[in-house]
């Protein structure tokens, strides 16, 4: 029996009308084993796939996909697959295969960084000093970051007594294609690892004032590289890391993935092979902690830019992490969402995301000698003068620089997680997720925020509904307390996030799996973990959150269209639209977003990977 979290507003009544027109058309029939970006190939064209069966491949079956002109690259025996380059005229083929059960395109994903021109606190909003306080740092658990590689720097060293031991990058491969190299030529890997893990050692001592850590400063690390040099990869690369982390798990103690990166969704999550990939890992027992995305300011489904979070983070099992603006300030009683931070329900399936938000916004972690980010972007600067004791106001750090993302606030979520895991290692995945919803700060956020593009003056607004922040803003002190004393009492049950329903009577209803935990008890209810008034709007102000688009039933991805349309995603006089983040100034262009060679077209749509600048 399925469990409902009832929120009541006597103003949405608006959706009632909202599905009846802005998906009016029926999309055209296509093969329901292909997904819909691959029906847009060029009949002459060959596609990147990954073929799904209903058991594991056989020598058969990749000797039926060379028979019509394919080139088999990996198998992905989690999810049953291969990938493959398979001419666009024999899918339709390929299908008729009664064991096939799926084929997507391998699509393009990428990092989750943007840029910035200051540094911010991160680990002091999230309470990690009082855990570290108490003995906790991450040591022993392993955490597999799958971005772009990790470079070894001063702060991810071990030690032992005061002394330097060595770094604790326990194992490092490559899976792009081509690129044998385990370090980072992009940049966005190491960084994000230092939120994670990384130990302050370049910021400790008698001439700094200010020190970098990580949430689990004493964490080991597994890296597992699937970016490139512009900080692209695909599916199948981050797929078969995800395969490597389960195998690695036991070796590692591998209790963690972070996944700083994405892109657009295509298909519900039952037959994402990315998403099914992320389950396999939960099911094996690793907390996969994934970025929410950038494009809270991509309106092309709602005003007010609902319905923008990517995969893998729309998987209802893993932890989806958005981002919060730190405002300069150690507490977190004056922090904004970011507006940039991707915002609930997903797209086609309506999960409730992100699950919780944490410091991501102008946040100082890592950079190395020639770091490509740093170097190709002389703004991105932490100033020597923020953490030296006699800096000089005039000269930039060398070993430290900033970035705001969901991927920052994802690197930090992990690190979380790793403390928790330290100090209460039998917890499983459901159970660290459903704590560390439920004990999230819920008390102090505005009813909403706003900023204004300088550029092209646009207002962008935020409601802090579960759409928008989840259950709240990550407090990991609360969470070990919590966790310490009361993990035996956790419901039995799955933590998958609930799906979100509207209709004119009942106003927005959470329907959880018949497998969940949510509800089991009235400590782990509706008012506990969203908090009491989760849904609550002020009177005419439905429309402004919701708005007149088909937010409820879209299921066509090119409702998508901001991700990959016509002009930059936050207008063309934007700094953002200037970067050499983006490269041209419209992400269809042949240098789009990272300079890359491939053209953003649909089906091989990168993520919009640049978010605002400071907002």
């Amino acid at each position: 029996m399925k469990h409902l979290f009832r929120f009541l507003s006597p103003t949405l009544g608006l959706f009632a009308c909202l599905q009846v027109h802005a998906f009016a058309a029926p999309p055209a029939p296509h093969n329901p084993k292909l997904s819909k970006d691959l029906t847009e190939s060029a009949p002459g064209s060959t596609v990147p796939v990954i073929i799904r069966y209903v058991q594991d491949p056989t020598t058969t079956q990749g000797s039926a996909i060379t028979a019509r002109g394919g080139l088999l690259s990996k198998t992905l025996h989690s999810i049953h697959a291969v990938s493959a380059n398979v001419p666009a005229t024999a899918l339709e083929d390929l299908t008729n295969d009664p064991n096939v059960a799926y084929v997507s395109r391998d699509r393009r994903l990428s990092a989750r960084q943007v840029s910035v021109t200051a540094a911010e606190y991160t680990t002091e909003p999230i309470n990690a000093p009082l855990v570290w306080a108490k003995g906790y740092d991450g040591t022993g658990i392993g955490v597999a970051v799958i971005d772009s590689g990790i470079n070894p720097v001063d702060d991810l060293t071990g030690k032992v007594g005061g002394l330097t031991v060595g770094y604790r990058i326990l194992y490092s491969q490559s899976f792009v294609p081509g690129d044998s190299s385990v370090f980072d030529e992009y940049g966005h890997g190491t960084h994000v690892a230092g939120l994670i893990a990384g130990n302050g050692t370049d910021s400790t001592g008698k001439k700094y004032y200010r020190t970098f850590s990580g949430a689990a400063p004493n964490a080991n690390l597994i890296n597992l590289k699937v970016l490139d040099a512009t900080g692209s990869g695909s599916d199948s690369s981050v797929i078969a890391a995800i395969e490597r982390a389960i195998a690695l798990k036991n070796m590692f103690n591998i209790r963690v993935i972070n996944l700083s990166l994405g892109r657009p969704i295509w298909e519900s999550y039952a037959q994402d092979p990315l998403c099914l990939a992320v389950e396999q890992a939960w099911k094996a027992g690793i907390v996969v902690v994934a970025a929410a995305g950038n494009n809270g300011r991509d309106l092309a489904l709602n005003p007010e830019g609902y319905g923008t979070v990517e995969a893998p983070g729309n998987d209802p099992y893993v932890l989806t992490v958005g981002a919060m603006r730190t405002m300069a300030t150690a507490a977190m009683t004056d922090d904004l969402i970011a507006s940039y931070s991707s915002k609930g329900p997903t797209f086609i399936d309506h999960f409730t995301k992100p699950d919780i938000v944490a410091p991501g916004n102008l946040v100082t972690s890592l950079q190395f000698p020639n770091d490509p980010l740093a170097v190709n972007n002389p703004t991105f600067v932490t100033l020597n003068s923020f953490y030296m004791t006699n800096g000089d106001v005039k000269k930039a750090s060398t070993t430290y620089f900033p970035l705001s993302g969901t991927s920052m606030a994802t690197g930090v979520a992990s690190g979380a997680v790793a403390l928790l895991l330290q100090a209460q290692p039998s917890l499983h995945p459901d159970q660290v997720k459903a704590l560390l919803m439920r004990d999230s700060n819920k008390s102090y956020f505005p009813q909403s925020s706003s900023v204004t593009d300088p550029a092209s003056g646009t207002t962008y607004n935020a409601h802090y509904d579960p759409f928008t922040i989840g259950a709240g803003y990550l407090d990991v002190a609360a969470t070990l307390t919590d966790a310490l004393a009361n993990a035996a009492t956790v419901p039995a049950g799955t933590a998958m996030s609930p799906v979100a329903t509207y209709d004119p009577s009942n106003g927005v209803t959470l329907v959880t799996d018949q497998t969940a935990l949510w509800g089991a008890t009235a400590l782990w209810g509706a008012s506990n973990v969203y908090g009491a008034d989760a849904f609550d709007v002020p009177n005419g102000a439905s429309t402004a959150l919701w708005g007149a688009t088909a937010l409820w039933g879209a299921d066509d991805p090119e409702a998508f269209t901001a991700l990959w349309g016509a002009t930059a995603l936050w207008g063309a006089g934007t700094p953002e639209a200037a970067t050499a983040l983006w490269g041209a100034s419209d992400v269809n262009g042949s240098t789009a977003l990272w300079g890359a060679s491939s053209a953003v077209a649909g089906s091989t749509a990168l993520w919009g990977a640049s978010a605002p600048l400071e907002q």
